[in-house]
C-alpha cells in the first residue's frame, strides 16, 4: 500500500503517514527500522505494509516508494 509521510521524529524514529484517502496512520520505531530507512521527510511517498484483519491499520514496515 502507498502513503505520504506526514510526520517523523528522528529521536524516536516514529511518526505518521497519510493514506491516499487522507487518513493518518501512526508508525513506530520497529516499522521504521524494518524498512531500513535512515531519514524520512514529510511529503515523501512511501510504501507501507500493515497487519491484516485489524480494525485500525498497524504499520509493520515503511520504506520509500520507488517507481
Amino acid at each position: 500500500m502507498q502513503a505520504t509521510a506526514y510526520t517523523y521524529d528522528p529521536e524516536t524514529r516514529s511518526g505518521s503517514v497519510l493514506l491516499d484517502d487522507g487518513t493518518p496512520v501512526p508508525f513506530d520505531a520497529a516499522a521504521f527500522d524494518a524498512g531500513g530507512l535512515r531519514l524520512l521527510r514529510p511529503g515523501q511517498r512511501v510504501r507501507i505494509e500493515t497487519t491484516p484483519e485489524t480494525p485500525t491499520p498497524h504499520i509493520t514496515l515503511i520504506t520509500l516508494q520507488t517507481f
